[in-house]
């Protein structure tokens, strides 16, 4: 494994509760908010990371569309965009954006013409596949409608190690042969072509290795991690070779996510890379051993009551994060400091009781700042963005929410 650390100083704008409680004095709350001059530092890190490759943005991890014009803007790194959904990559096509790859296959007819619509008005829209009813379903479609779609492959990045899977569950390639077949399938083909592949090792990108306490548990990670990650780089560089072989031509090789920048853009059959989640800064992210992310986004609630002098109770909260049941897809107490979540409620629906620490001065009417645990998700929940920089307000913006957009 090579995996240069890249825990960059931090040169970071003096950030504290009295800082973003001035800032948001005048906004009633709930409301959720991103803190500009943290992103710009995030954006800049991002680039280090990435070294000599590009940056394809991972629009989950926004849902907004003028944050992504925000991030795309950084600078010539960040290229293009990687959707969830087809009618997102539509939709967003239709909003001016382009060299937009679906990371997630889809068989809707109606997102599929979509996505015809937009190639005819000349948009570059790529659709993921990892399945021969997948590629059937799309081809035709594309047939009826005189067009030609661009697919890639979606590459299984897990390692399975005896008595232990370790990675996610995704596609059903995961090896050279599947891969050549699949690829000979599109080949065969008249409304669909074969431009990219997908490797996504989310056990190396997903996965903390560095929480305070858990030493054993962040060492097996590692050991674990490394062991992964020669496995399938291997297996992606084996499979890109192969392609190539067989006279099937890759625009466009995607790897990686925001947790494993280092190890990822080592692996020379990489073209690019992808990222979203290291922007926003959620507390999924908190504990890497090869970097750190400043905090961006955030969500104030108000105290609304007082239980005793331990207990203090906020309006809403209950913003839980997808993935494995557990208190880390719980929001967090952020600002001030010492305040925790307690076990038997959690974050609720409407409203979030908290312990609090001795010395509290916090009083029916104050804010308290949370961080949700996964990046875009938080968009879910409200309408809009308050985007603040240099100790105010500098503008609104809509999430896809707010834009009337549900795409799952």
């Amino acid at each position: 494994m090579s995996c240069v650390e890249t825990k960059l100083p931090l040169e970071v704008p003096a950030r504290d509760y009295n800082y973003y409680r001035g800032v948001l004095a005048e906004h009633p709350l709930p409301v959720a908010f991103i803190d500009l001059d943290h992103l710009r530092i995030n954006l800049e890190r991002l680039r280090q990371r990435a070294g000599h490759l590009p940056v394809r943005l991972v629009t989950k991890s926004v849902r907004s569309v003028e944050m992504i014009r925000v991030m795309m803007a950084a600078g010539p790194f960040m290229k293009g965009l990687l959707c969830y959904s087809a009618a997102e990559a539509a939709w967003l096509a239709s909003e001016g954006f382009d060299d937009i790859v679906v990371a997630y296959p889809t068989v809707d007819t109606h997102d599929i013409l979509k996505v015809t619509a937009q190639l005819r008005k000349g948009k570059s829209i790529t659709l993921m596949v990892d399945n021969l009813a997948q590629v059937v379903t799309i081809n035709e479609i594309a047939t009826i409608e005189g067009v030609v779609i661009s697919l890639a492959i979606d590459l299984d990045m897990s390692s399975d190690f005896p008595g232990l899977y370790f990675g996610v569950h995704r596609s059903p390639i995961n090896d050279v042969a599947r891969a050549l077949k699949l690829a000979d399938e599109i080949a065969e083909r008249r409304g669909v072509i074969l431009e990219g592949l997908m490797g996504y090792e989310g056990q190396i990108a997903g996965l903390m290795d560095d929480v305070p306490g858990q030493a054993i548990k962040n060492a097996i990670i590692r050991y674990l991690k490394k062991r992964s990650i020669r496995e399938v780089h291997a297996r992606r560089q084996n499979v890109v070779k192969a392609l190539k072989k067989a006279g099937h031509t890759l625009r466009f090789v995607n790897g990686g996510g925001t947790g494993s920048f280092e190890s990822t853009r080592n692996d020379t059959s990489v073209t690019e890379l992808a990222a979203g989640s290291g922007l926003y800064a959620p507390t999924l992210f908190d504990h890497y051993q090869a970097f750190e992310l400043l905090p961006c986004a955030g969500f104030a609630l108000t105290v609304t009551r007082t239980q005793d002098a331990d207990v203090m109770v906020c309006s809403g909260g209950g913003y839980i994060a997808s993935g494995p049941a557990g208190k880390d897809r719980l929001p967090q107490p952020w600002l001030p400091a010492g305040y925790r979540l307690i076990d038997n409620e959690a974050a609720g629906e409407v409203q979030t009781p908290l312990r609090r620490p001795a010395g509290s001065t916090l009083k029916i009417g104050d804010p308290v700042f949370f961080r949700h645990a996964k990046a875009g998700e938080l968009c879910e929940r409200f309408n809009e963005l308050l985007l603040i920089r240099n100790g105010r307000v500098e503008e609104r913006v809509l999430t896809y929410r707010g834009e009337g957009k549900s795409f799952f």
